[in-house]
């Protein structure tokens, strides 16, 4: 979702009204079962279910009217939950967003095994949901594979048990 020039506060009240507020940089709005994050400004990533919303890009544009642009991105990005109790350590070999500073909400641009990715704290304290390219999904499942390994051996010399 894009604010179109001159509609951003038309559009920001929509968006309050579909997620309950209108995320801020480095922020996402965690609601239930339409979700968002900031991705630059005036600019969103809203997801949910796709069971439940298939024609979210249409739901979207049919909400938004002509206060924001939708582009469909179901295509375009894979989605992977890494959850457990050595998920800060992961993190911290993953990538360099603050996971041991960052709360339930919080939602950092970075760069994962040379790709573009966006980090999503949730709201159980063990749980990060990743968002990558889809035409990069079997690099990044490797990286997060090869990781989570290496971690379980202790070839990083992490604190967490091996």
């Amino acid at each position: 979702v894009a604010a179109r020039r001159g509609k951003e506060a038309d559009c920001h009240k929509l968006l309050k009204k579909l997620l309950g507020a209108v995320p801020g940089p480095g922020r996402a709005q965690l609601h239930d079962p339409e979700a968002g994050f900031w991705m630059g400004p005036e600019q969103w990533m809203i997801g949910a279910p796709s069971e439940s919303h298939e024609d979210l890009a249409e739901r979207l544009k049919g909400l938004l009217g002509d206060a924001a642009s939708v582009t469909e991105q179901t295509g375009a990005w894979v989605c992977f939950d890494v959850i457990g109790p050595a998920m800060q350590d992961m993190c911290e070999r993953l990538c360099s967003v603050p996971i041991r500073q960052m709360q339930a909400g919080d939602a950092q641009r970075t760069v994962i095994h040379h790709l573009g990715c966006f980090v999503i704290r949730r709201t159980a304290a063990d749980h990060i949901r990743i968002l990558g390219p889809r035409a990069s999904a079997g690099s990044l499942h490797h990286a997060l594979v090869a990781t989570a390994q290496a971690l379980d051996t202790g070839s990083y010399g992490s604190d967490a048990p091996a």
